[in-house]
This record gives C-alpha cells, sequence and structure tokens, in this order.
C-alpha cells in the first residue's frame, strides 16, 4: 500500500511528526502547555527547526511541567538564554514561563480550556489552499488564554496548537492519515 501524505511532510522529521502526532488528540494540562509553547517558540521560524530542538526544549524546561516551570525565575532566563539547543529569543522565554504561572493560578483545567474550543469537524481539505491559517475559534481560544494572563498566543499560534492537538483534523482529503 501506498502511503500518501500531506505535501508539507517532505523530510524524515517532518513525515514522523505528520504521521505519529499532528492532529492526533492531545490531552492533559502539561501535554498542552508543551505545544502550545513550541508553536509559540516557531512564530517566525521553521517548524523544522522546533521539531529538531524538541527533546533539548523539553530538557531545558523541565519537561513542560506547568508546576515546575512557574517556579522558574531570573537564573532560569539566564540559563536558557545561554542554552545553545534551543531558541534564544528572551521574549518567547519569558512568555513560557508566564504562561506556565498563568496556567498553574487558573481555576479550570488548561487541557479542558483549549478543548472547549474544538469546532464540529468540517469537510476534509483538498489542497493546502484550504487549510486556514486562522479560524473564529482560533480567535476567540486566543482571546480566552489572554484573558487568564497567556502570552505568546495570538490566533495563528492558537490555530497551530489546534491542529497540533487534534482539535482539527487538517490532513487533506488525500492523506493516508486523514
Amino acid at each position: 500500500m501506498t502511503v500518501v501524505r500531506c505535501p508539507w511532510a517532505t523530510t524524515p522529521d517532518y513525515a514522523d511528526y505528520h504521521d505519529n502526532e499532528w492532529g492526533r488528540a492531545v490531552r492533559g494540562d502539561d501535554a498542552i502547555y508543551e505545544r502550545l509553547s513550541l508553536e509559540a517558540f516557531q512564530s517566525g521560524l521553521s517548524w523544522l527547526t522546533i521539531l529538531r530542538k524538541r527533546e533539548n526544549f523539553r530538557a531545558a524546561f523541565a519537561g513542560f511541567a506547568i508546576n515546575r516551570v512557574a517556579t522558574f525565575g531570573d537564573e532560569d532566563v539566564e540559563r536558557l538564554m545561554n542554552d545553545a539547543g534551543i531558541v534564544r529569543n528572551r521574549a518567547k522565554i519569558e512568555s513560557v514561563i508566564a504562561n506556565a504561572r498563568a496556567a498553574a493560578a487558573m481555576d479550570e483545567s488548561l487541557s479542558d480550556l483549549v478543548w472547549s474550543f474544538a469546532p464540529e469537524p468540517g469537510p476534509a481539505p483538498r489542497s493546502l489552499d484550504d487549510v486556514p491559517a486562522i479560524t473564529q475559534e482560533s480567535k476567540a481560544l486566543a482571546k480566552a488564554l489572554k484573558a487568564r494572563g497567556l502570552r505568546f498566543v495570538g490566533p495563528t499560534t492558537a490555530y497551530a496548537t489546534m491542529q497540533a492537538c487534534g482539535l482539527v483534523n487538517d490532513h487533506l482529503a488525500t492523506c493516508s492519515f486523514r
């Protein structure tokens, strides 16, 4: 059987991510926080860069355990700024720490909040042109996250997180993984 992938899955790293993670349901506060954080780091960069550094990010950010990252202070920011294994962008580093603090302070589950914005399944996209960068749901999710104190969570980052966590299925109609 021939495996047909979405046209962006052109390298082994992308193919592995596409086949085993992208568009599959992710639940749990720390898991959602990780995807949200990585999508924020990706802003302005290639996703492939983030994928290749993901294990370094996990080591640097305590496995994206919200309660651990929420305790990070100025020394941790400096440690992270000197870590060549991750993207060293102070604003993004500080936002990931601030987001952990905001998530830890929430009265509700981050995972439940994010999943509450899952849209009804729609038709399968026929081409990449049919895959949006922003939707009404991602705008609403970004607004809800910002209202709870999270940063670097605009509608595009929110939609990429929705894709990464399986809230939407943007595998093309012809994709074997749809």
